[in-house]
């Protein structure tokens, strides 16, 4: 497998030929931040006040539509307007895991129309390389993007280093849906592929539920991932927006050393 040295956000967008992971890329650089805040909150009105007031800070605004009491299809196109005004991307956290017919029609209709308004969703490859096949069809003329979830921040989860490579495999046939994955580390030298590392908080520690936190400066310096997922360690402090403010600033710190590194 060849090996690069660690490239710059800017570097690495100019190598992409996946179009979200461009954007993705230079949103990171133009904006110096590699913060998504994990929005998960049950009304349509909660999760609007955050997207405006953090969304200065964000470069990914991560959802769970599913968990909203009150969804309309009017709160996705408000949410959309915040996204541009603050410059942030959408990733509506659904991790798709079930075959392709099935999975297209999920993403495409129900009740959310999540392909209208999400730039980026998510999916576990356990169902084989049909769950992105069927995705794809939906996303792609769209110019969405998908992550698929390689590792997972739980403890006791069943995925395995073979699990793995075969996930980096599968994304390989889809460089063009495809823009990276959900990993706590780096996981293949080749510098398109974009990485988001959930369970973040400033202090190593776990929940009682099995979530298993890792450091800003763990999951960006030492284990090489792109863009830090924090929720609660935000969504809990008593100011929300200075919390946003030292998440972003650990991150980009911790980047900004990472480039020197190599």
């Amino acid at each position: 497998m060849k090996t690069y040295k660690r490239l710059s956000y800017a570097e690495r967008a100019a190598l992409c030929t996946n179009h979200m992971a461009q954007q993705l890329f230079s949103l990171l650089s133009e904006k110096e931040t590699n913060l998504a805040l994990s929005a998960d909150v049950t009304s349509c009105a909660a999760l609007l006040e955050l997207a405006d007031k953090l969304g200065p800070e964000i470069c990914v605004l991560k959802t769970h539509v599913d968990i909203l009491t009150d969804f309309t299809l009017v709160f996705t196109q408000e949410l959309v307007k915040l996204a541009k005004k603050h410059q942030f991307l959408i990733f509506e956290d659904r991790k798709f895991a079930d075959i392709g017919n099935t999975v297209r029609h999920q993403y495409q209709q129900g009740i959310y129309h999540i392909a209208d308004w999400a730039d980026i969703v998510n999916a576990h490859s356990l169902s084989g390389p049909g769950v992105i096949s069927g995705l794809a069809e939906v996303g792609l003329p769209k110019q969405r993007g998908l992550l698929l979830l390689a590792e997972m921040s739980s403890a006791g989860n069943l995925i395995n280093s073979d699990y793995i490579q075969k996930t980096v495999r599968m994304a390989e046939q889809f460089p063009e849906f495809v823009l990276g994955f959900i990993a706590q580390r780096k996981i293949s030298n080749d510098p398109w592929w974009l990485y988001m590392t959930p369970g973040v908080q400033l202090a190593e520690g776990k929940d009682t539920l099995g979530q298993q936190y890792v450091t800003p400066t763990k999951a960006l310096l030492e284990n090489e991932s792109d863009i830090i997922i924090v929720g609660r360690g935000i969504l809990q402090a008593k100011d929300p927006l200075l919390e946003a403010k030292k998440y972003r600033q650990a991150g980009w710190n911790a980047y900004c050393a990472g480039s020197k590194t190599k």
